[in-house]
């Protein structure tokens, strides 16, 4: 008896989260975290929870400009050394957003795992802006080479970490960031004092600045105040900015 081919593994988008637009003009993927090493297939719910809440907000506030946001399924649970899958999946995704929605502008919005995929994948066309959410990086090792940071030129780049963070080193976003922001001016990243891994305890404050920051980059939206400063400001101080506590409730004022 003939051996059953072992089927390959594709990377997927989810559906449409929120109310799908009649005509797409912008798209936000969102990219969930994942681990260091590992080849098991992520679970579809537990993988994609930390961004589903993030994506439905987004999805809420550009619909009348046309976003349409969707969940990137990864085929692994692990970034795999050299492998980079989940970077490699976020490309891919890129593609086929071009493939099904034609020339619009994309930000990609990653958490953990998934935002140091949106930074090495930041570099597509099709990419106009990146958000990396307490951003998983590796260790800094003279043997291994740096994160690239080249591919970030001539997008806008949103890095937000938690200061008490114990999973991921908020000074490595810091210190990327910082590397960034020498060949891009358009890069700022915000700090959540006193906040962890999963931005829980500010998390209404972090998504509307996620919000701001998309709405502004894909459509054209103003900018906050403290978004522009940050951007504007030479490092470190718009790479250490403070996020406001109530950020969002100000803005609807």
């Amino acid at each position: 008896m003939a051996q059953q081919a072992t089927p390959v593994r594709t990377a997927r988008l989810g559906r449409a989260l929120g109310p799908e637009p009649t005509a797409v003009s912008g798209v936000v993927l969102l990219l969930p975290g994942g681990d260091e090493v590992s080849h098991r297939r992520p679970s579809p719910m537990l993988a994609t929870a930390s961004v589903r809440a993030l994506g439905r907000r987004l999805a809420r506030a550009g619909r009348e400009e046309g976003l349409a946001a969707h969940v990137v399924h990864y085929r692994y649970r692990g970034w795999n050394g050299s492998e980079a899958h989940l970077a490699q999946d976020t490309s891919w995704a890129v593609e086929e957003v071009v493939r099904r929605y034609g020339d619009v502008p994309v930000c990609l919005a990653g958490v953990d795992m998934g935002g140091r995929a949106a930074l090495h994948a930041g570099g597509h066309e099709a990419v106009n802006s990146v958000v990396a959410m307490a951003p998983w990086l590796p260790e800094e090792d003279v043997a291994a080479p740096p994160e690239p940071v080249k591919q970030l030129v001539g997008r806008r780049v949103l890095v937000v970490h938690g200061t008490n963070d114990e999973r991921t080193d908020p000074e490595l976003s810091f210190r990327l960031a910082a590397r960034a922001k020498k060949a891009n001016r358009e890069v700022c990243r915000f700090e959540v004092h006193s906040d962890g891994h999963g931005l829980h305890q500010h998390r209404d404050e972090v998504h509307a600045l996620a919000e701001d920051f998309v709405m502004g980059t894909l459509f054209g939206r103003a900018l906050s105040r403290p978004v522009r400063d940050a951007l504007a400001a030479p490092p470190p101080l718009g790479l250490r900015m403070p996020l406001a506590a109530g950020f969002g409730r100000s803005l609807r004022r």
